[in-house]
């Protein structure tokens, strides 16, 4: 499936400042233009802002939402999946994506940083978690800059 689309999940926090959902969006969009799907857990914050980038330069945008109801998906997903799984369902957006992208990001945004590195996900990391083990630097995550870096660097991760 040479042609099959990537698929890369932006993950970050549900309540964001503007500068981060500014970054997020911008990475939405980039993902879009690439045409790569964006996987994300479909609700507010830096997921919306994300989905509602790809969307307007007309990507594809899958929500695991942690609930029930497709109903609690941002106006911005294109399919949501309800899982039902709360928290848990983290495990299963850093699974679906070929590569994630983290921006900014509290405890939820951690524990899919984890499931990713622990499935062999690149993780590419705009203002994010920094990693140490026993005090000292895990470079786990590739640091970028910019929402572009972020977006260039997740692909080309994906394609080596």
């Amino acid at each position: 499936m040479a042609d099959a689309p990537l698929y890369v999940s932006v993950i970050g926090a549900g309540e964001a400042g503007e500068d981060v959902l500014v970054d997020a969006e911008a990475v939405g969009r980039g993902l879009a233009r690439a045409g790569a799907i964006v996987v994300c857990g479909g609700r507010g914050g830096v997921m919306e802002a994300a989905c509602r980038g790809a969307v307007a330069e007309g990507g594809v945008t899958v929500g695991l939402l942690p609930d029930a109801d497709r109903a609690h998906a941002n106006p911005f997903v294109s399919v949501a999946v309800p899982t039902g799984m709360g928290e848990l369902r983290n495990g299963l957006v850093a699974r679906a994506g070929d590569a994630v992208i983290a921006i900014g990001g509290e405890f939820g945004t951690l524990s899919e940083i984890g499931f990713a590195l622990k499935l062999g996900r690149p993780v590419v990391g705009l203002g994010t978690w920094e990693l140490a083990r026993g005090g000292e630097p895990v470079a786990a995550i590739e640091t970028v800059s910019t929402p572009q870096d972020a977006v260039a660097r997740a692909l080309a991760l994906t394609r080596r």
